[in-house]
């Protein structure tokens, strides 16, 4: 542990996200918490009239809409130590210069997993009922429950899913998954310990064991260039019929064109928050489905939920200011393996 201090800090984001994320009380915590003279906020690291401000910054507290530190950002900032992200990836933040010049970094991304891993528990269940698929087709939302079955048998009860990438919000689906009655979970992750998946509820296994077993397939591996259209033509076709794709990870990880064509047949079944490209073309026939739920990017932190990001970067400034330990400090190391 080292000496406490009160660090310089300064909140870079975009004006839209500093507004929704930084309400009086969380501005007087942060000026209880570090030096903090105006301005609180910028959103263009690049203005020369903060030339003398960013001199002095030793924290930066990013979002989105913070640029990347490259470089030249980074000679306008010398004494800048630790970059405190209140929000996901840091990944369009970070450079090659950040890291040369050993500066730490911490995420909130454990935080923003919370209302990804819900809103995905929400699609599991609905996926079970078919209930956006029958809610979006006429014929079927004037039957009984007995007769709605034209995208599948509708329940919860002794299913098995799929989980791919035992990500922060793969490990949060996996055990949440646990409250339904005789589940499953299969999950893929070559990188991940059998043993935490198995402490989590969940059952480690290769993607080409699971694909043929599961009634839904559920996405949270990182977008990096090895996970690009990991989900191909190949692989959704060993999936079952009636099978329901989720992925509220990246839209890149699913092959759109093969997803289509799955779909547009009537033998798969998907609930979408990402997409590829995000948004589709409004010409795109995924959009015409009803057997396909589009949603425009929900699942991760918005509303009140943004406020508990906030919370917890301030949490990390404390820590730091204390000279504790950042608890979810970032490695580079460890970035290569994540969102």
């Amino acid at each position: 542990m080292t000496e406490a201090t009160t660090p310089n800090a300064l909140v870079v984001m975009s004006r839209e996200v500093f507004e929704r994320q930084f309400d009086d009380t969380r501005i007087a915590r942060l000026r209880r918490l570090a030096t903090v003279p105006d301005p609180v906020f910028t959103d263009d690291l690049d203005d020369l009239a903060l030339r003398d401000r960013l001199s002095e910054v030793e924290v930066l507290l990013t979002g989105w809409g913070a640029p990347r530190l490259d470089a030249e950002r980074l000679d306008r900032l010398p004494k800048l130590r630790a970059m405190l992200h209140c929000a996901g990836s840091i990944r369009p933040q970070v450079s090659d210069e950040f890291w040369e010049r050993g500066i730490r970094a911490a995420s909130v991304a454990d935080v923003n997993a919370a209302p990804v891993a819900e809103f995905t528990l929400a699609a599991v269940i609905f996926a079970g009922k078919k209930a956006p698929f029958i809610a979006a087709d006429p014929a079927s939302r004037r039957l009984n429950g007995l007769q709605a079955e034209r995208f599948g048998e509708l329940s919860n009860f002794g299913r098995t899913i799929g989980v791919v990438g035992f990500s922060r919000v793969g490990r949060r689906v996996v055990s949440t998954l646990q409250q339904l009655d005789d589940v499953t979970v299969l999950v893929a992750d070559p990188y991940a310990d059998p043993a935490e998946i198995a402490a989590a509820g969940g059952v480690h296994t290769p993607l080409e064991e699971l694909l043929p077993r599961v009634d839904v397939l559920s996405l949270h591996a990182p977008e990096l260039p090895a996970t690009r259209h990991m989900i191909g033509t190949e692989h959704l076709a060993v999936l079952r019929d009636h099978a329901t794709v989720i992925n509220t990870a990246r839209g890149s990880l699913i092959d759109t064109e093969a997803l289509e064509h799955e779909c547009a047949g009537g033998r798969l079944n998907a609930i979408l928050d990402v997409t590829d490209p995000e948004p589709l073309p409004e010409d795109s026939p995924l959009y015409r489905l009803p057997n396909v739920m589009i949603t425009p990017h929900l699942a991760g932190s918005l509303g009140s939920e943004l406020f508990r990001m906030t919370d917890a970067a301030l949490d990390e400034l404390e820590r730091y200011a204390a000279g504790e330990p950042l608890w979810e400090e970032v490695t580079l190391d460890a970035l290569q393996l994540s969102a």
